[in-house]
């Protein structure tokens, strides 16, 4: 018995010194296209919603058999460990229910069901506190079948943020750096060196946010944040974009059009920009948007695809891999964004399914040892527009977890000296 014991309370001990999980997003399979998810207006995007607001979900299953979908909801730290909080203390209502908010395609080649989800609904009454979150779908067989984050904030600090050169000389034209500053009269921030965390995210891309960045002094009841380096991103070019509203019409970036089982869209090859001088093109950030001339509601009657990609090199490139890059997958780098070099046609190209609409996309090289260089192809220059939001977490003496007190927001289109 006195053995029992001691191996059970081995056990104990060896569960408790475990380093907590850091969550991460599940991508989604290949019959899962286009999730979109915001705040109910604008683009998709990582939602980041005052305390009361509303998000909303969508995505198409290709395979079109109006399977089932169910939803939970989780709340996490600042740094993705799971809280200290149960359900009830975040959450008012219930999740782990179906999404009963579903349509079938209609007048399209490829057959899906589109689905849509609303948060709060009568299920999922509301969201009682602020801090990171995953919106989680699963199936029939309670196998998660993708994830996504979403971030809720309280205004309790005022957060100002500025967009600046980089004051180191060799990278003055190719950085942009971020400047910010917290303050509050009301709300007191106890020791700040300890218990805030402050978040930078490029457009909106969780992916390559810095995090962790401490105040650098404060003057009074302000934080300030103006640091060079530490708070600096590649400042990347402009998205490159098509336009494949219309099945039927090439356009000045579609090249031809063909019909097989479904339509394909072949674009004019790309180049590599890096040694070209700054141009601007206006552009959504990486973003996307569903529309169709084919019918009156996107959401069902806006068919598929298949894109053809080209970026010409003339010959291979070394000690790394090409991908297609924007918010069409989350940025995330897999097989359906990955470019094979063609000999024959001195580019590396691949072809991917995408719901009609307005995309912006670009190539990034991922090297071998594993670093993604989003500039070796589209180069950095920094007068290249680019939206930067910082929050700022906070974990009160004796809290039990990380709350989100401010959100700011800049533009680089204002960038100075």
């Amino acid at each position: 018995m006195k053995t029992f014991f001691t191996i059970l309370f081995s056990l104990f001990l060896f569960q408790h010194t475990l380093p907590a999980q850091v969550a991460v997003e599940v991508p989604p399979p290949n019959y899962i296209r286009t999730v979109i998810f915001n705040d109910g207006s604008g683009y998709s995007q990582v939602p980041i919603i005052q305390l009361g607001q509303s998000i909303n979900l969508e995505f198409d299953d290709i395979i079109g058999d109006e399977a089932n979908y169910y939803y939970s909801i989780e709340h996490f730290n600042y740094d993705w460990t799971p809280s200290q909080l149960v359900k009830s203390e975040y959450l008012e209502g219930f999740d782990n229910v179906r999404i009963n908010d579903y349509r079938n395609s209609y007048n399209t080649l490829q057959l899906y069901s589109h689905y849509n989800l609303q948060i709060p609904n009568e299920d999922t009454r509301g969201l009682k506190v602020t801090g990171n979150y995953m919106l989680s779908i699963y199936n029939e067989n309670k196998e998660v079948v993708f994830s996504r984050k979403f971030m809720i904030y309280q205004p309790l600090t005022q957060v100002r943020v500025e967009v600046k050169k980089s004051r180191e000389v060799k990278l003055i034209h190719s950085k942009q750096v971020v400047n910010f500053e917290v303050s509050s009269q009301e709300f007191i921030i106890r020791n700040p060196e300890e218990s805030v965390w402050a978040v930078i995210l490029q457009n909106n891309n969780l992916k390559t946010g810095i995090y962790n960045v401490k105040p650098q002094y404060n003057i009074g009841n302000t934080l300030i944040y103006k640091y060079d380096q530490l708070t600096s991103f590649w400042a990347g070019n402009e998205y490159l974009n098509f336009d494949s509203k219309d099945l039927r019409a090439a356009t000045v970036k579609i090249r031809s059009i063909d019909v097989e089982d479904l339509y394909h869209h072949y674009l004019f090859q790309d180049h590599i920009r890096a040694f070209d001088p700054y141009t601007y093109n206006p552009d959504i950030n990486g973003n996307f948007v569903v529309r169709t001339m084919q019918g009156s509601d996107p959401t069902i009657e806006a068919g598929y695809v298949w894109v053809h990609f080209g970026l010409r090199t003339y010959e291979p490139l070394e000690d790394g891999d090409v991908y297609l890059y924007g918010r069409f997958n989350n940025y995330e780098l897999d097989e359906s964004t990955k470019l094979t070099y063609n000999p024959g046609t001195g580019a590396y190209e691949t072809a991917r399914l995408f719901k009609q609409g307005y995309y912006d996309y670009k190539y990034v090289f991922l090297r071998n040892d594993g670093i993604l260089d989003e500039g070796f192809i589209s180069g950095n220059f920094v007068n290249t527009e680019n939206d930067y939001t910082v929050l700022i977490y906070y974990l009160p003496p004796g809290g039990r977890y990380t709350r989100i007190i401010g959100v700011g927001n800049a533009s680089s289109l204002n960038i100075s000296n």
